[in-house]
């Protein structure tokens, strides 16, 4: 076999992850203990006033009701209720998966990396800016998120025929990607998600987020020019190779031809937004669309598209039914009535703190509560029904509780040692831990000042819709 094909199957086959302890058993106990705790915790519940049809609670309101246990049985009960609840997030999470193998089997993504990498007349400069802008683009709009992994081989190529080290390959795939993906401009199963629980409209505050992306984006391609430069200078010398023609490795008009139809597709929901207040459901119905299209063009059977979007479905059923599973626990709080009480505790906690610190320490939470659970959806589900009304109370805008959330789970992602996508990554590029964490702690610190400036802006903006 040749070593282009060797290549390629590597690419299509990365070594697999340790196992990892599964975060349902954690939501599990978490639940339990939930359960438990309405036994324990005197019920109570806000007075609520509905304003251009979302659901505030009242400040101040909070009256004690009579207990209201939850029972064992009715543990097993709000896991049923939590999937049902959730069940149009879960849906589009699962639909995109669908999409994704169907784009990953017309080979467009993977034969333009690959045409890419074997070019040796790009500077260096030039080729992290083509990386960092791509693998920002595939991360933020949710394209690529754990099949990131499978892309991993492609930078080590790349590094290697530039003469660089594997770390300087896997962070240019694996990095550029979380760049993009940790604030998910357009991410469906994270902003989306997130958003959904909160009660705002899909993808609102678009603007602030951005440039929020395009801070992290710019801080990783610069951290590697610079670490390039110094590789240069230490001399590591670029290889020349000869360009090698194979023709299941060039990009066609084909390809072309479904990357572009998958960015426009992107645009007019974008605009569909704005415009006419597309949510989950459109876009769903647009990704179902979407993988036919593709799969058209890629010359795919009816058949062979139905089974490649069911197959891709099936890959996130983890992830998609997780969002149940924490459901099921704010399903519990609230039949239990200790929800509320819980909300008056931590407000009252941080009555006495200005708004912009509460936001900052909401942020602080959700990143250590995320090297426990893994699973940024899992992690939304859980603590958005506590932090709307935690956030309304404190006097932050639900935007900026989102955004809270959604930037605490941001910047764990490429330092968690529970992450299994990272762990898979780098034993793809076989780099040890304590190795990758010493390489990206200072873009982390960077992302971490970028998320606190982000947050007191939004806090000094109020930033909205509401």
């Amino acid at each position: 076999m040749s070593q282009v094909n060797v290549e390629k199957n590597t690419l299509r086959q990365p070594p697999a992850a340790k196992t990892e302890q599964s975060p349902y058993l954690l939501l599990f106990i978490i639940l339990v203990l939930a359960a438990v705790a309405t036994w324990i915790i005197p019920a109570g519940k806000f007075d609520h006033e509905t304003r251009n049809g979302i659901t505030f609670a009242i400040k101040g309101s909070l009256h004690e009701v009579a207990r209201s246990g939850v029972y064992p049985g009715e543990i097993f009960m709000a896991i049923v209720q939590g999937v049902i609840k959730a069940a149009p997030i879960i849906f589009l999470i699962l639909f995109t998966g669908g999409l994704l193998a169907v784009i990953e089997s017309t080979g467009a993504i993977a034969t333009a990396l690959n045409s890419l990498s074997r070019s040796t007349k790009i500077s260096d400069t030039r080729i992290i800016i083509i990386f960092g802008v791509i693998f920002a683009i595939l991360g933020t709009t949710g394209v690529v998120q754990n099949s990131v992994v499978a892309f991993v081989p492609i930078g080590l190529l790349v590094a290697r025929s530039l003469g660089l080290s594997p770390m300087i390959g896997m962070a240019l795939v694996y990095l550029t990607c979380a760049a993009g993906f940790n604030v998910a401009v357009l991410g469906p199963a994270t902003t989306g998600l997130t958003q959904h629980l909160a009660q705002l409209p899909l993808f609102s505050g678009m603007l602030l987020r951005g440039i929020t992306c395009l801070l992290f984006v710019i801080t990783v391609m610069t951290y590697l020019i610079i670490s390039v430069k110094r590789a240069r200078n230490n001399g590591e010398v670029r290889i020349e190779q000869t360009a090698q023609n194979d023709e299941s490795l060039t990009i066609t008009g084909r390809h072309k031809l479904i990357l572009i139809t998958c960015a426009a597709t992107l645009i007019v929901f974008m605009i569909g937004t704005v415009q006419l207040h597309w949510a989950t459901n459109e876009m769903s119905a647009m990704f179902i669309i979407l993988s036919i299209m593709v799969g058209t063009m890629g010359r795919m059977s009816g058949s062979a598209i139905a089974n490649t979007f069911l197959t891709g479905c099936s890959q996130l059923v983890k992830g998609g039914f997780i969002v149940g599973m924490a459901g099921a626990i704010s399903v519990v709080l609230q039949q239990g009535n200790i929800l509320d009480p819980i909300v008056g505790f931590l407000s009252d906690l941080l009555a006495p703190v200005h708004p912009a610190i509460a936001a900052v320490g909401m942020f602080i939470s959700a990143a250590l509560m995320h090297f426990g659970i893994s699973s940024g959806s899992g992690e939304s589900a859980l603590l958005i029904p506590i932090f709307s009304p935690l956030g309304d109370n404190l006097g932050l805008t639900r935007q900026v509780t989102v955004q809270t959330v959604l930037l605490g789970e941001g910047i764990v992602n490429s330092i968690s040692p529970t992450s299994g996508v990272l762990m898979a990554a780098l034993a793809t590029a076989n780099i040890s831990f304590c190795k990758w964490i010493k390489f990206v702690a200072p873009v982390v610190a960077i992302w971490f000042a970028i998320c606190v400036v982000t947050l007191l802006i939004g806090v000094a903006i109020n930033w909205g819709p509401f």
